[in-house]
């Protein structure tokens, strides 16, 4: 298995854009997902940037790091978005890979802080994620902020 950064290797955009969509998006937005991660592989700056995992050719999971997760918390940043783990490989550890692999790659960016959130329960706790806060959604609706601090 190998995490691929869509803005170092777009072979697999078009793909990459329809498993996001698929899992995230709805019948009316497709467009903003292809305008996000097609300006993602295009600029120099650090965020946002898309991950996809590869086994066998096939995509069986996915991240993201945003600067804003859609909410009104826009003093934090940056943002893991669109976990993503195919269900044939689920309860592999994947997900679990996925988030260490986010962590290493915001260390790398230089940040010491990521945020999430999430209607999960109980899930990121067992990873060292701390309900820290509350956002407002677009629709108004409150969300559970999560923080993990990266160790250096």
């Amino acid at each position: 298995m190998k995490i691929i950064e869509l803005q170092k290797d777009s072979n697999r955009f078009e793909e990459a854009v329809n498993v996001f969509w698929k899992q995230w998006g709805s019948e009316d937005n497709y467009t903003f997902y292809h305008d996000c991660m097609f300006h993602s592989c295009r600029t120099e700056e650090d965020l946002p940037r898309f991950y996809i995992a590869l086994q066998e050719d096939e995509i069986i999971g996915t991240y993201a790091l945003l600067r804003n997760d859609l909410n009104s918390r826009q003093d934090l940043y940056p943002w893991f978005a669109c976990l993503y783990v195919a269900p044939g490989h689920r309860g592999d550890g994947l997900g679990s890979i996925l988030l260490e692999h986010a962590l290493k790659e915001v260390h790398e960016k230089g940040y010491n802080r990521l945020y999430l959130t999430t209607d999960l329960e109980g899930y990121y706790e067992k990873y060292g994620w701390t309900h820290t806060t509350e956002a407002i959604g677009l629709g108004g609706d409150s969300l559970k902020v999560y923080e993990k601090k990266i160790n250096d």
